[in-house]
């Protein structure tokens, strides 16, 4: 049995989750996700928009132009359009994978340029969608701290790139930065993970439960910041759903063929029926 005080910040961290998945802006939020073809890209509520935005939008709210490479908006309706807080009728747009992407607001509608495997697209979120309200809680194992597992993690000398399947079909290289390993049940398990900025560690897996009670695609985790010579803990807890659990719009990679786990992993968030 976890102890009490455990048990407590397990339940305090489903808490945040909740209120991140519904926050503003968050995933229950987003409303389309749209890829631009060279040339103009009409945006607006017309349903014959490239861009399709929610019925209160102006009919044509503008374009996007782009040209393989460089994304620029034109406003034309009558509206106040911010990018970044700044009111503007045109602006070159930065993408999601730019240090401070160019986030487009106005009526509670934001939109941003992605890049991704299949190319350049528009990402857009409704923050008055139903979904932050109606969509159903998230639903857990019963938290046991049998998956508090004692860990070490093990830097590789440099990064080794790693071939991540994708949503949209490609294959993404991704760096990781090293390994954990831990024994479970009396096998021993390794994962391979990627170190953030603030050295907590990011890991990807798939397990035995995988599609029945999980999410089919697998499980994201991050562990808390790790500190040489000091104790380490895998705790699966709190690993949680791909983002591709709540919405059509999400971009998600999937974890690599080295993190399929052989091993019924009975901690962390499930996947009920209801949900996608």
């Amino acid at each position: 049995m976890a102890n009490e005080e455990y048990i407590n910040s397990i339940k305090k961290w489903h808490e945040e989750r909740e209120t991140i998945l519904r926050r503003e802006n968050g995933w229950l939020a987003l409303s389309g996700l749209f890829w631009l073809r060279k040339g103009t890209n009409l945006v607006g509520s017309d349903p014959n928009a490239d861009i399709l935005l929610p019925k209160r939008a102006p009919l044509q709210l503008g374009a996007f132009e782009f040209d393989s490479n460089s994304v620029t908006l034109n406003i034309e309706a009558d509206v106040p359009v911010e990018v970044n807080g700044t009111i503007t009728q045109s602006a070159l747009l930065d993408t999601d994978e730019d240090d401070i992407p160019s986030f487009i607001t106005f009526d509670d509608i934001r939109m941003v340029v992605v890049r991704r495997s299949k190319g350049v697209g528009i990402r857009v979120w409704d923050n008055t969608r139903e979904e932050r309200r109606t969509f159903p809680r998230r639903e857990w194992y019963p938290i046991n701290e049998e998956y508090r597992i004692p860990a070490t993690y093990t830097r590789y000398e440099t990064p080794r790139i790693v071939k991540m399947p994708d949503i949209l079909g490609a294959m993404q290289d991704q760096p990781m930065h090293g390994y954990v390993t831990f024994e479970f049940k009396g096998q021993k398990y390794e994962l391979i993970v990627t170190e953030e900025p603030d050295r907590r560690l990011f890991i990807q897996f798939m397990d035995l439960t995988n599609g029945n009670p999980t999410y089919p695609s697998g499980r994201y985790y991050y562990t808390e910041p790790y500190e040489e010579g000091q104790e380490f803990f895998v705790d699966f807890n709190k690993s949680y759903n791909l983002p591709c659990a709540f919405t059509d719009y999400a971009t998600c990679t999937f974890p690599p063929q080295e993190n399929h786990l052989k091993v019924r992993i009975e901690a962390g968030e499930t996947h009920p029926q209801h949900h996608r």
